[in-house]
């Protein structure tokens, strides 16, 4: 494995005890890198593979990383632990649960699941929910959490109304939660560091048991996850990160890029390799990518070099207006589907996904087929929440949330009072909602026909919760599917119950494919693992096959992909970098490196368009052209305009020159381009049309233009009056309310939101 590595790479791979930094540039050969390290420790030192633990972000990342290590030594290698920060941390905290106050059934709760136990814990310590929105607060926490800051420390440091509020909420949180025998998704990171920290005995076992340790995307990780690594490989050293400063881009969501420009005072006897040689990209595309990341101060310092030679120079396109900038882009993607390759070779990048109605709508006139990453996950739609949470509740009957949930899928006559009852008399006795419910006829005031509702789900739970002891998680939700009436109540939806139907299908199909990985050492039941899966997984992970289709998504989600045609869009001040970047110094450093992972995505042909005007809140508003792209040297981009563009007198060239008849800019500086010969015989990049392509649109994301409601919001209509919005389906002109109108008379109705009129916030 190690002939096909360059010098720089061997080094890494050869490279045996103590701290080891791979600075690895875009399209550097990374993955190939952590493998075959991998595969040396193994076959070359004789380190057991349960004596490995490699750590990156996506479970994709991970099942790549599994295979290739397979492939390698020629089995799969069984004992070493691969797998996601959550997912190590998930794992970890099933097997010493006990020392944080829960039991191996612990639930892993979602956004959603914290959401809500946030909300009425505002309301119960009167924390207004309207002054301050319950997602505001829970971000405010997770914040806190993912920095390691406890809740009296973070109460002490609050010092805006919302901290405060969200002080009292977070302080609040652990005990309920550690009530319910279940965890957030931050606390993924934050549980395994906390038993770390207090439990030394435990430490110094886990760091006699994994004796190397791996990190991927090193750049990407925020303090709990720091910290998490530290402590696990602190004592021996023998820790391996590999990461790029210049692609670091989540300092919004905690990542701290400190984490990778410090190794080396973190771990002073460390080994810095680089990897510097580009396997993806043109040299001209690289080119472009070095000079535009070479203006950012804080970072290491390295030069992309192309493995690969030719190319032609990055088009830069000036465009009339956001729609011009979108038929431009799709012309593009024609002539490179008619002349080079296929759709699936060619991506359309933003900064923000409101840019991609413009984009949409020329796909849709185009008949060019797309697919639109960043709509709603197939774990996130409403069926697959309704069953999920039912196999919550038969994994941890602690689990309130998911008794919540499983209450009304399907509805079962149990109103909002006689939860509320149900759950103020739990709090007296300590009890879980499951637990109350079983007790229902010491409650007085419930209709009888409620207490047999609640008493026949007591009974579902405990009948499934003894067959999930051994049963395929298929075959539990194919009898719980039928034994709840779910299937039948889907069907009285009519044509979108159906629509429903088909995707319970697949979650049963999806459920009858889970692998159990961890082999008996963690001893998760089916369903643990099923619904550990299930929670971790991310938006990339739930790509499909490769169709197709051009690829829309924002930049943010596709680092990690690449692909041989890429167009960025939206090049404008404001835009991209954002408008407040430019009053902080360190969010205009990443907005920078958001653009170098945005131009590394390219292999072969890179567009990047700005436009004169752009339709942003409703309005058209005058757009400059960004100021990454200003003042670039003579000759590394080829800069164009649209055919709207050359023939509108009235908005003037940024580049101090008028366009030829081709729609290319001269100006003096090109004329000394390294590559201006091989610029002059590339065909122009002017727009044409009268090209057909037959398509369709996939994974279509509502529009932008349409207001985002969501379940259980307040809304008003004028001729129903006020409601409450029951359900969201469809997406884009199809998408459509229920909303449950406050007039008996009127009732419930399903109006399609493009023509609905509906306004907020009416009570």
């Amino acid at each position: 494995m190690t002939s096909r590595l360059n010098p720089s790479q061997l080094a890494a791979v050869e490279h045996h005890e103590g701290p080891l930094l791979v600075v690895a540039g875009a399209g550097s050969g990374k993955t190939r890198v952590l493998t075959a390290r991998i595969a040396r420790l193994i076959e070359v030192h004789g380190v057991p593979p349960q004596a490995i633990l490699a750590v990156t972000f996506t479970n994709k990342a991970a099942g790549e990383m599994r295979e290739r290590v397979g492939r390698a030594l020629g089995s799969a290698p069984a004992g070493m632990w691969i797998g996601t920060f959550h997912g190590i941390g998930a794992r970890l905290l099933r097997m010493h649960a006990d020392r944080v106050g829960r039991t191996p059934e612990y639930t892993i709760y979602d956004e959603d699941d914290t959401l809500a136990v946030v909300k009425r814990t505002m309301e119960r310590l009167r924390v207004s929910t309207k002054e301050f929105a319950p997602k505001a607060v829970l971000g405010e926490i997770s914040s806190a959490k993912n920095a390691l800051v406890e809740p009296v420390e973070f109460e002490a440091l609050a010092r805006t109304p919302l901290a405060k509020a969200a002080a009292q909420v977070y302080r609040d949180l652990e005990p309920q939660l550690q009530q319910a025998n279940a965890v957030s998704f931050d606390d993924l990171l934050v549980l395994p560091v906390r038993i770390l920290r207090e439990h030394a005995d435990l430490r110094e076992r886990l760091a006699r048991r994994f004796q190397h340790v791996l990190v991927d995307e090193y750049q990407d990780t925020n303090r709990a996850q720091y910290e998490f690594v530290r402590l696990l490989a602190g004592a021996h050293g023998n820790l391996a990160v590999v990461g790029d400063d210049d692609q670091a881009i989540y300092g919004w969501r905690g990542a701290d890029i400190r984490n990778i420009l410090d190794f080396e005072r973190d771990f002073p006897r460390a080994t810095v390799v680089r990897l510097e040689e580009n396997y993806r990209s043109t040299a001209p595309i690289l080119a472009l990518a070095n000079d535009v990341i070479a203006r950012n101060e804080d970072r290491r310092g390295k030069t992309l070099r192309p493995t690969r030679a030719g190319g032609e120079l990055p088009v830069l396109l000036e465009c009339a207006d956001d729609r011009d900038e979108a038929d431009a882009v799709v012309e593009a993607v024609q002539r490179w589907k008619a002349t080079r390759g296929t759709l699936r070779d060619c991506a359309v990048l933003y900064r923000t996904n409101a840019q991609s109605r413009a984009m949409e709508e020329a796909m849709r006139r185009a008949a060019l087929p797309y697919r639109l990453v960043g709509a709603v996950r197939f774990y996130d739609r409403r069926e697959i929440k309704d069953l999920v949470a039912w196999l919550r509740l038969i994994a941890n009957p602690a689990d309130d949330e998911a008794f919540r949930r499983a209450l009304t899928a399907p509805k079962r006559g149990v109103g909002d009072t006689t939860v509320e009852l149900l759950d103020g008399e739990a709090r007296a006795h300590g009890w879980s909602l499951l637990e109350q419910a079983r007790r229902i006829d010491a409650v007085a005031g419930v209709r009888p026909a409620t207490r047999q509702a609640l008493l026949d789900l007591v009974r579902t739970v405990d009948r499934f919760r003894d067959l999930a002891v051994d049963a395929g998680v298929d075959q539990l939700l194919l009898q719980l599917i039928a034994a709840v009436g779910y299937d039948t109540a889907l069907r009285n939806e009519g044509p979108e119950g159906l629509e429903r139907l088909e995707n319970v299908r697949e979650l049963v199909t999806s459920a009858a494919e889970v692998i159990i990985e961890d082999g008996g050492e963690v001893g998760l039941r089916p369903l643990d693992h099923f619904l550990q899966r299930a929670t971790l997984v991310t938006g990339l992970d739930q790509l499909g096959p490769e169709a197709e289709a051009v690829t829309m998504m924002t930049v943010h989600t596709a680092k990690g992909l690449e692909w041989p045609m890429v167009c960025v869009t939206g090049m404008e001040d404001g835009l991209f970098p954002l408008a407040r970047a430019y009053d902080d110094p360190a969010m205009l450093e990443e907005e920078r490196r958001l653009l170098y992972v945005a131009i590394t995505r390219a292999g072969e042909q890179l567009l990047v368009a700005w436009a004169h005007q752009r339709r942003r809140n409703g309005e058209l508003l005058p757009g400059v052209i960004s100021g990454f792209l200003r003042g670039l040297p003579g000759g590394l981009v080829e800069k164009r305009s649209t055919i709207r563009m050359r023939g509108s007198a009235r908005l003037a060239s940024p580049f101090g020159a008028a366009p030829d008849s081709r729609g290319r800019w001269r100006d003096d500086e090109d004329a000394a381009s390294p590559f201006a010969a091989r610029r002059r015989a590339a065909p122009a990049w002017s727009p044409r049309g009268g090209e057909s392509v037959s398509s369709f649109v996939q994974d279509e994301e509502a529009s932008q233009d349409l207001p985002n409601f969501v379940r259980g919001e307040r809304v008003a209509h004028a001729k129903f009056g006020s409601g409450t919005i029951a359900d969201v389906s469809g997406a884009g002109k199809d998408a459509k309310v229920t909303v449950d109108f406050d007039d008996e008379a009127v009732g419930r109705k399903r109006l399609v939101i493009a023509f609905a009129g509906l306004t907020r916030g009416f009570d």
